[in-house]
């Protein structure tokens, strides 16, 4: 790849460029491929993660935005492998519904959110690159999968604004889950470009695809001042070493669960050859004071073989 086809990765245009509403084409063009409808950003928020003064850290990076039906997204990207990692967002997204009404408000103010994870680290033991979780509710006894009203009753379901039955999937936050190393396809469809550009940072000359057109006019790397250049090359160096260091330890605890294993098995096995031992000297009959002295098991471990 030439630097004149070299884009910047999305990590770091989330950090330094995506938060400019002035470039919220190529956020708005991630979204909408995902919900599979046009979808436009009206404001950029501060974030959980912004709150936590997160600039100068390499292993998590977010955004949040509010559309124009004032539902709102979460869009994270994650690095390297964390424990907690649904718990988390769990809670960015119980803290987002948490923001959103205040004491003595209605229920009703609370609107959608939608939670889009980007993780460049093994996840899990799933084959695709995409997932998508909605909550949904099912019929334990009936089986039916759509939470019905009886029709008699439906009007106190009703939603004052919209004049309609209000559906769980509808209010009920929404998780999608990328998994950039899991992407070894060719770029056909929209989401197969995204994950392209997410992986490799490529983009096609000739891509329709919502917001990659964008992103290859404001995420050139070469369109970039030698200052915003450099400190992108220090951003990804950092990244690798975090990767690298991360890889190291989790590869060393490997091998010391290895080294003491083999330790734990060599200990287990003199123990088992001692009661082994024991067991034929009793059954030859002799007393457990010899037997004792011999393989180290007390009186009481010989009476009970």
């Amino acid at each position: 790849m030439t630097d004149n086809s070299k884009y910047v990765r999305f990590d770091w245009a989330i950090k330094r460029i995506l938060r400019d509403k002035a470039n919220k084409e190529v956020l708005e063009g991630l979204i909408t491929v995902l919900l599979g409808e046009p979808l436009t950003v009206t404001e950029i928020l501060e974030s959980e993660g912004n709150q936590d003064a997160r600039e100068d850290k390499t292993n998590r990076v977010d955004v949040k935005a509010k559309t124009s039906k004032g539902e709102y997204v979460i869009v994270e990207v994650q690095l390297t492998k964390e424990r907690d990692f649904f718990h988390r967002i769990l809670f960015g997204t119980a803290k987002s519904i948490m923001d959103q009404i205040g004491s003595g408000q209605d229920y009703s103010v609370i609107k959608k959110i939608y939670s889009i994870n980007i993780l460049y680290f093994d996840f899990g033991c799933g084959d695709d690159y995409a997932y998508h979780g909605v909550t949904t509710f099912h019929g334990m006894t009936k089986k039916d999968s759509v939470l019905r009203y009886n029709n008699e009753k439906e009007e106190r379901y009703i939603s004052e604004s919209t004049r309609r039955v209000t559906l769980p999937e509808e209010v009920f936050p929404e998780y999608f889950l990328l998994l950039v190393n899991h992407f070894n396809e060719v770029a056909k469809t929209p989401i197969e470009e995204w994950m392209a550009y997410l992986k490799d940072a490529v983009i096609r000359d000739d891509t329709t695809t919502p917001g990659l057109q964008a992103a290859r006019e404001k995420l050139a790397y070469m369109s970039m001042t030698k200052k915003e250049r450099r400190a992108y090359e220090d951003y990804m160096i950092s990244v690798h070493a975090a990767r690298d260091a991360w890889e190291t330890l989790r590869d060393e605890g490997r091998a010391e669960g290895r080294a003491e294993g083999r330790a734990e098995g060599r200990e287990e096995g003199r123990a088992n050859q001692k009661v082994d031992t024991a067991r034929k000297m009793k059954a030859d009959g002799m007393p457990a004071e010899l037997i004792a002295k011999y393989t180290g098991l007390s009186p009481n471990e010989i009476e009970l073989l």
